[in-house]
């Protein structure tokens, strides 16, 4: 997955959470197993990583918007 592919992805802040923490153990395997070595394998793991970090994010930030407005309403202005 790439930059611009985030647009029009829904997932929600646990799911993307989740997801890192997979492509963060399938990186540990590759480091002991010597499988780091391959660099274009590592650099879309990496690249993958960053973007499902950021996808992290904007996912957790837009719920914690969308719980405060249900709580308190709209912020204006």
């Amino acid at each position: 997955m790439h930059r611009d592919e985030i647009d029009g992805i829904t997932v929600t802040a646990a799911e993307a959470r989740d997801h890192v923490a997979e492509l963060e153990a399938e990186r540990a395997v590759a480091e002991v197993t010597g499988v780091a070595e391959i660099h274009s394998y590592i650099s879309d793991l990496d690249q993958e990583l960053q973007v499902w970090r950021q996808l992290y994010v904007i996912s957790a930030v837009t719920e914690i918007a969308t719980l405060r407005g249900e709580l308190f309403g709209v912020q204006v202005g």
